[in-house]
């Protein structure tokens, strides 16, 4: 199946410039929708895997899922003031501006092993802060997966050591 012919591209959203790639055709889309989230499974199935996390928002729609296929838990990582418990949280710089994410200190125990889930790797901001806040509660990443690459921004390059897997490259 060929999961580019599901992607809307949007031009000039959320500013001019941007090629905003849409996922919601995707995601409303039952079949095609399983098959994203199977893949990851299968390719993350037996890892010893702990937890899913999940940046706010689509991080979300691919993470929670993910996490369920897996039979593990599911860690929401939000944006600056949207968790009611005691959190941490470390800002970051987003393809066109700049943003802070939180987490609660307690959905990580030191020694678990993390996946991290995500919709879209672009410039590796969002995911190497989402990196620092599940280091800093001593998790262990066991790699980071995405429906979408855009490789030309060279996000990857920020994730050394990490094992990456994106099922769309653009």
């Amino acid at each position: 199946m060929n999961l580019k012919e599901h992607i809307r591209v949007v031009p000039d959203f959320p500013q001019p410039g941007i090629r905003f790639k849409d996922i919601t055709t995707l995601l409303n889309n039952g079949p095609v929708y399983k098959e994203v989230i199977d893949r990851l499974a299968n390719h993350y199935r037996g890892q010893g895997i702990d937890l899913v996390a999940g940046p706010e928002a689509r991080g979300f729609v691919i993470g929670a899922p993910l996490a369920y296929a897996l039979g593990v838990g599911f860690v929401p990582i939000r944006k600056s003031g949207k968790l009611p418990g005691e959190t941490i949280e470390a800002g970051y710089d987003l393809e066109y501006g700049k943003d802070k994410l939180a987490m609660h200190k307690d959905s990580i125990r030191p020694g678990q092993k993390v996946l991290i889930a995500d919709d879209l790797l672009a410039t590796g901001g969002t995911i190497s802060t989402t990196i620092n806040l599940i280091r800093q509660l001593g998790g262990d990443i066991v790699g980071a997966a995405f429906l979408i690459e855009l490789t030309y921004l060279n996000g990857k390059d920020k994730l050394e050591g990490i094992d990456v897997l994106s099922l769309v490259q653009y």
